[in-house]
């Protein structure tokens, strides 16, 4: 890739991310859009290959959300345990 293409790239993409962090949507989406516009122009084979892996990284994603918030829910019940185990010391 040309060091135009990239600065543009990662400029578009950079500024779209700081957007859509600072509240405005929009913005930030067209930006973020137009710099993942001109990376699949230049790397067409590699979009393809994302969208036909795709399920497979959903899959992947949806796992390791699963595996979070089952450790959440763990974490949560240990500290429950634990501030009951308080109370009741406290209540001599």
């Amino acid at each position: 890739m040309e060091n135009w293409k990239l600065a543009v790239v990662t400029g578009a993409i950079g500024t779209g991310l700081v957007l859509l962090l600072s509240g405005k949507k929009t913005a930030g989406v067209v930006l973020a859009g137009a710099g993942a516009a001109v990376l699949a122009s230049e790397y067409p084979e590699k979009v393809e290959e994302i969208r036909d892996r795709f399920p497979e990284y959903a899959e992947r994603g949806m796992r390791i959300l699963d595996n979070v918030s089952r450790a959440g829910e763990r974490i949560g019940e240990l500290l429950e345990k634990r501030g009951r185990a308080a109370l009741a010391d406290l209540r001599f």
